[in-house]
């Protein structure tokens, strides 16, 4: 088998089903195979995967151990040559699959490789290229904002980089076990670094692929509170002292600078979703059938237009509608990004449900509306 797609969920399933819908259609024609692993959600997930796509493999655990062990349980019953660790609150294009393994098939020194991860309101996220936080670039991180915590290549262009973001990242199964897993002791945060340089220290190369957006609701598959705080801050600490703890002053060091982080820094709590005021709706290339139902039920104006109309207009400040049964998700991704750059709003719905899923902050578990 050439690929074993990995898709850890924890309640969110509405994410969930646009992530597999998008998926399926980027494993068409390939030898391939999906595999959910769900940390005891206790919602809809498990029940709706088991209906919905029952030729998915679903490992339903009895417990939530994290994000690590729970990506391991899924890894250990891959069969194929290559593994993709792929968030829930995701949504890729037809050919990313295609167009990546082909990547990596030209550059046999490669450890993992992941793409441009764009936000729900189609803006880059610069965790998508990292540099090594080493004690110095972090502390600046947590205490400056320092840019060097970001690689310096282009959000466009392909290249090599040192840490890749975990809601995305291919690598080669044995190179995997090779260099030693994802590290069980993380519960969440800090394992996609600690994985990322595990691959540099064993001598591969980490790889960027601009040229392949997969977009990442980012905010909705773990909520910023103060627990999760915690658990970030941990995770940095038990990294730095996996990887440079030289000395018991370094150590000292780091630890300070951690715990000072920890208490003057507030972490960002979830935008509380606004009560939407939807004058109107703009659907691209939509079904007429749907816009009459939409209309109906919001009571509002529903208003069609196709794919290279709106290009031209780039409309501004629209709540816009996407119908993956009209339209490809590699199309989709693209004019999210192109009217991303105007005060736009975004809903996708995946082909053969009646909801419509987006994100209009980073920090919201994401917005839902049911047809």
């Amino acid at each position: 088998m050439q690929l074993s797609v990995i898709i850890l969920n924890y309640k969110v399933p509405y994410h969930l089903l646009l992530c597999l819908e998008s998926v399926q259609r980027s494993l068409k024609g390939m030898e391939a195979e999906i595999i959910v692993v769900d940390n005891n959600s206790q919602d809809e997930s498990c029940e709706w995967v088991e209906k919905f796509f029952p030729q998915v493999k679903l490992i339903a655990n009895s417990g939530n151990d994290g994000f690590s062990k729970g990506n391991n349980i899924g890894i250990d019953e891959a069969q194929g040559k290559y593994i993709c660790l792929l968030n829930p609150d995701t949504v890729i294009g037809e050919n990313t699959f295609k167009n990546l393994l082909e990547f990596a098939e030209n550059h046999p020194d490669f450890g993992s490789i992941g793409p441009k991860l764009i936000d729900g309101r189609g803006r880059f996220l610069p965790e998508s290229k990292r540099n090594i936080p080493t004690p110095k670039i972090a502390l600046k991180k947590l205490l400056f904002n320092g840019k060097s915590y970001y690689s310096e290549l282009d959000e466009n262009e392909s290249g090599a980089v040192e840490i890749l973001a975990g809601a995305f990242m291919l690598m080669r199964k044995d190179r995997y076990f090779e260099v030693g897993k994802l590290d069980e002791d993380y519960f969440m945060y800090g394992e996609d670094i600690d994985l990322s340089y595990k691959f540099l220290k064993a001598g591969y190369q980490n790889y960027y692929v601009g040229s392949e957006p997969v977009l990442h609701f980012k905010g909705e598959s773990s909520a910023k509170d103060e627990v999760y705080r915690k658990r970030f801050y941990d995770a940095m600490m038990i990294f730095y002292q996996k990887h440079f703890q030289k000395n018991i002053f370094s150590r000292y060091l780091v630890q300070l600078g951690l715990n000072l982080a920890k208490m003057t820094h507030g972490w960002r709590q979830p935008a509380k979703p606004e009560e939407e005021l939807i004058y109107g709706f703009l659907c691209i290339d939509y079904n007429p059938q749907l816009a009459v139902k939409l209309e109906k039920k919001f009571q509002v104006e529903v208003r069609i237009i196709k794919p290279e109309e709106v290009e031209q207009k780039n409309p501004e400040e629209e709540f816009i509608i996407f119908n993956a049964e009209t339209l490809s998700y590699q199309k989709i991704l693209h004019l999210i990004q192109l009217l991303g750059k105007q005060d736009n709003k975004f809903r996708i719905k995946p082909m053969g449900f009646k909801f419509f899923l987006g994100s209009d902050h980073t920090l919201t578990q994401g917005e839902v509306l049911q047809l």
